[in-house]
């Protein structure tokens, strides 16, 4: 604590004058009286309670004496010193993925967007830039100083449902600090430390998280399809507490109407698989969990079944675990001698044959290459945010080896520095190694891949297929005017030259244009069904101009009211007394 007007402290006389004024005052003379009828009981009461005879005597100067000090202390202005914010500028990071509507009370980005509003108080001027996360952060203020700019930025903010891609949003901020002494506070759920860049010590990095102890239970992954006669769906419910729950799992058709309704118990900490068979042929399922957890996006999900108008053929040298896989997914796969494949240009291809990249007239599935020597891989799976695994999880199977990359077609998914899973510009998928070369068929994920890459590739009757929240796509569609419906019928966006923006929310989507309509689904991607413990610190200090500012709190109000308080006391004890005496 300190004093912002110490000259005050001459005031002090005030209380010193009273006090003296209080023993030169005039004193009663003592008086014999002839009478000793009460001195037994007033000697009695005095022995038993001096400390507050003397208090009740001298109760008015003791009052007076305080209200003068207090009122000392408050012309002084004292202050109570707290941290504010440091450096030169100040950035702002919001993460605005699905998993921020997590919470309790309320929700990790509600609690954090109060947070960024007490913050502003604290600016005395700095510049703000606010950065939000998803596939292309966004930079929604500059090196902006007035404040009720910056507080409507901040009230605007909502989740975008995106996965938050960080490392982007970091490369963006890194572009604004420069060489100026910088706070950089990163608002998300979780972040690693070693994920911050630590280059320069202009930056201070402080991370808010959220809650540590959140419960969730998510369908972390439901997939469902057809043979036109008969559905076959697969949900699986990921239980992230320490308790075991339970849960009831409910399919639901177009129109609400219960197919399938099971009670499931999920141990703790573990995954559950269920498979349905034989399900009656339906174009919707919705997949429901009913539970009580800290986050409720996941515990919906839906899809779109539709009969293909693609048939597919595999190459039949490539690993028999591919041509079973797809066989599983599809009855009506066939398996083709490698010297045929050239001739099923109305199909969809899977074979490893590169030369097929170019004369097929469709997009087809290479596994593997024909043309290149394998290279040794080394490191972990890393796949980026791509519709193809919205239910395929592939960062814990291993590579050992890989076929060498196509320079003009885009990674959406590596080992280590090496490409792994290719796209190209036509739409082939390009898997750069060699089953057997992998553990990845001993992992749930990759008869899902085989599904996608399938749904993906094949033509649909009527759907447009599964997009994740706000992704960027071109469509085959009739030339025409073409919009995006909600289920409400609400307009939501246009569709202009072939180029469709999904919606933000997950669930299932009209494209309509005068005489035609096509259905697409949004899907919250793997990592948005999965939520962290949350982390807060801070790293990085600030130096020369950069040095931590204080802020003063002046407690000036809080002594007027006390003073104020001790007047009324004071009144009180006078009123009790008698003004007369």
């Amino acid at each position: 604590m300190g004093f912002s007007q110490i000259l005050f402290s001459w005031t002090a006389i005030i209380p010193v004058i009273v006090l003296l004024y209080y023993f030169f005052r005039k004193k009663y003379i003592d008086q014999t009286v002839s009478s000793t009828l009460f001195w037994s009981e007033i000697m009695q009461e005095t022995r038993v309670s001096p400390y507050l005879k003397q208090l009740q005597k001298n109760a008015l100067l003791f009052l007076q004496l305080l209200a003068l000090l207090l009122l000392v202390l408050a012309l002084m202005n004292p202050y109570v010193k707290k941290s504010t914010i440091v450096g030169a500028q100040t950035i702002f990071i919001v993460d605005t993925s699905a998993t921020m509507l997590a919470g309790k009370e309320q929700s990790t980005f509600d609690a954090h967007k109060k947070e960024m509003l007490s913050l502003v108080g604290q600016l005395n001027g700095r510049p703000v830039t606010l950065i939000t996360t998803g596939n292309t952060p966004k930079a929604v203020l500059q090196q902006v100083t007035n404040t009720k700019d910056i507080e409507k930025a901040i009230q605007e903010l909502e989740v975008t449902y995106e996965t938050a891609q960080m490392n982007k949003a970091l490369d963006v901020a890194q572009a604004f600090v420069g060489d100026v002494p910088t706070s950089i506070y990163v608002f998300t759920d979780a972040l690693d430390k070693k994920h911050l860049p630590m280059e320069k010590d202009t930056v201070k990095w402080i991370v808010k998280g959220s809650a540590k102890d959140l419960k969730n239970v998510a369908i972390t992954r439901f997939a469902a399809t057809t043979d036109g006669q008969t559905t076959m769906a697969l949900v699986q419910l990921q239980n992230d507490t320490d308790l075991e729950q339970r849960t009831t799992l409910l399919l639901q058709n177009a129109e609400n109407n219960k197919v399938v309704s099971e009670d499931i118990t999920l141990p703790p900490n573990e995954a559950v698989t269920k498979t349905f068979k034989d399900l009656p042929l339906e174009d919707t399922l919705t997949a429901t969990i009913a539970v009580v957890d800290d986050y409720t996006v996941d515990n919906s999900q839906t899809v779109l079944l539709q009969t293909t108008t693609s048939k597919i053929v595999v190459d039949q040298s490539l690993h028999q675990l591919i041509q079973k896989g797809f066989q599983t997914i599809n009855s009506s796969v066939k398996i083709i001698p490698s010297l045929q494949i050239a001739d099923n240009q109305e199909a969809t291809v899977v074979t490893n044959q590169t030369a097929l990249l170019k004369k097929m007239d469709k997009p087809i599935v290479l596994f593997g290459r024909d043309d290149a020597e394998k290279i040794e891989a080394k490191g972990e799976v890393n796949t980026t945010s791509d519709a193809l695994f919205a239910f395929s999880e592939l960062k814990d199977i291993y590579v050992s080896t890989v076929y060498p990359g196509f320079d003009n077609y885009k990674t959406i998914a590596s080992v280590g520095d090496h490409p792994f899973i290719q796209r190209s510009p036509k739409g082939d998928l390009v898997i750069l190694a060699d089953i057997a070369d992998t553990d990845w068929p001993l992992h749930p994920s990759f008869p899902l891949f085989l599904w996608s890459a399938e749904q993906q590739l094949s033509e649909s009757i009527g759907s447009l297929g599964i997009f994740t929240p706000n992704e960027q796509r071109a469509v085959a569609l009739k030339q025409g005017d073409w919009s995006v419906y909600s289920q409400d019928d609400q307009f939501l966006s246009s569709i202009t030259n072939g180029l469709l923006t999904a919606p933000m929310k997950p669930g299932i989507y009209t494209a309509r244009s005068e005489d035609e309509e096509k259905r697409l689904i949004v899907q919250l991607q793997a990592q948005e069904r999965v939520i962290r413990k949350g982390t807060s610190y801070t790293l990085g200090e600030l130096k020369e101009n950069g040095k931590e500012e204080i802020a003063k709190a002046s407690l000036v109000p809080w002594l007027i009211l006390i003073i104020l308080l001790v007047l009324v006391t004071e009144w009180e004890v006078q009123r009790r007394r008698g003004f007369t005496n």
